[in-house]
């Protein structure tokens, strides 16, 4: 029998900041109920959009916890839990475990370049073991363009062989729709989002199952609109939803996405601390903001 896969519009969420760069739980919160009210299907925390790898391990225990006591349902989260260390990857993955998420978003070990996929295999073979959970749910999160190292689609395939009650998705930031195309083929068992909603469309059409994208942060319910259209959940015209959409994400990604879309925020919801981001980044300016904000003009949705 053909197991049930995870599908829909998935956000990294933005981690918001206070003054001196501790969380801002209110902003954090709040943002995450509106994102669901906008019709996003997932949450996935610590995200390279949340700025996951300037969060101590213990900052991000705390963040999920804050959003669970704020009224978020586990089962909606999809954190980020890899680091380069096994240890410290085992108790991110207890933890949202032991909160009843619905699965975590692991990188690969990222600092020795080149491991190869057996070494790679045996770290995750290590870390399954390690985690010794029944209800573990891994979701292969690749991003080469940053981590420099990532799951091939024989890497993909193989662990979702073995594990096939384990690893059940696989995020592709490659950036590379061919390499979509591969891990769809050679693990059709698992559930593969492409890493923006510029491939939604596509992916979705070759048997993917939705996205992950920094940019439902600000543009949720347009995204899920496309994704209504294509699964026929609502009419529309397709060529002119995906269309309109795709352009959002470009007009976006022509500034540093992530300032640039805290800095929206900020200016959309009045709040300066939606601007504060953790060195190395540095707050997008208020003339990117608001000349973000004209270019988008109409395609941008109330955001408050």
């Amino acid at each position: 029998m053909t197991k049930e896969k995870m599908t829909g519009v998935i956000t990294p969420i933005l981690t918001p900041f206070n003054d001196d760069l501790g969380l801002a739980s209110d902003l954090y919160v709040n943002q995450a109920f509106w994102l669901l009210e906008q019709g996003i299907h997932y949450l996935a925390p610590f995200g390279t959009t949340g700025e996951a790898l300037s969060l101590s391990v213990d900052e991000r225990m705390t963040a999920l916890d804050i959003l669970i006591k704020g009224g978020i349902d586990p089962a909606v989260l999809m954190p980020g839990t890899g680091l380069c260390n096994l240890k410290e990857t085992v108790v991110l993955c207890r933890h949202a475990m032991d909160q009843g998420c619905k699965a975590v978003m692991t990188l690969p070990p990222f600092f020795y370049k080149n491991a190869s996929d057996d070494g790679l295999y045996a770290y995750f073979v290590r870390l399954i073991e390690s985690v010794n959970r029944d209800d573990l749910r891994i979701c292969m999160y690749h991003i080469p363009p940053l981590a420099g190292i990532g799951f091939t689609p024989a890497l993909a395939g193989r662990l979702a062989s073995d594990f096939p009650d384990i690893v059940i998705a696989y995020k592709d930031s490659s950036g590379d729709f061919e390499n979509t195309k591969k891990v769809i083929a050679a693990a059709p068992d698992i559930a593969v989002f492409p890493g923006s909603e510029t491939f939604l469309r596509q992916g979705m059409e070759n048997g993917g199952m939705g996205c992950i994208s920094a940019t439902c942060n600000v543009n949720p319910a347009g995204i899920r609109n496309v994704f209504n259209v294509i699964t026929g959940a609502k009419e529309g015209n397709l060529d002119h939803v995906n269309n309109e959409m795709v352009t959002f994400r470009k007009n976006v990604e022509a500034y540093a996405p992530i300032p640039v879309m805290k800095g929206l925020l900020a200016e959309k919801r009045g709040d300066a601390r939606w601007r504060n981001v953790r060195p190395p980044f540095l707050p997008a300016g208020d003339k990117d903001t608001k000349e973000l904000i004209k270019v988008l003009g109409k395609t941008l949705k109330p955001v408050k």
